[in-house]
């Protein structure tokens, strides 16, 4: 380890913490690893690499952009093919976001069923 730490768990506040970790698992390829009512976890090998979903009562979702409910955090993902990833995601429950990028950015962006930004991107 080169750094004072080494990177563990990205972690997201939602109230349903298994439906958007199946939301992510489809997203990603990466399958549950560990799941109680307040946290689920998917892993693509073990830590590092992993996202955690912990349950928030009262939760709000972000509004960006905006300051009122910031996004906080938000997430990359790389696509092979821009138009077949967004029907996929769409299909798995995200919805696309009304402020979308120049036709020459490589990037789209989405809201998983929680609310959280993220991008699909070439």
């Amino acid at each position: 380890m080169s750094g004072i730490a080494a990177m563990r768990t990205t972690v997201f506040d939602c109230p349903d913490p298994m439906a958007l970790a199946q939301f992510y698992s489809q997203l990603v390829g990466w399958p549950i690893s560990y799941a109680d009512d307040e946290w689920v976890t998917i892993t693509e090998s073990g830590p590092p690499a992993r996202l955690a979903f912990q349950k928030v009562d009262g939760y709000r979702p972000p509004v960006w952009p905006g300051a009122e409910h910031p996004q906080q955090m938000h997430i990359d993902v790389t696509v092979e093919d821009m138009d077949v990833a967004e029907k996929q995601v769409l299909a798995i429950g995200a919805r696309k976001h009304e402020y979308q990028p120049s036709e020459d950015d490589q990037f789209r962006v989405f809201l998983d069923p929680a609310g959280h930004p993220f991008c699909l991107c070439v």
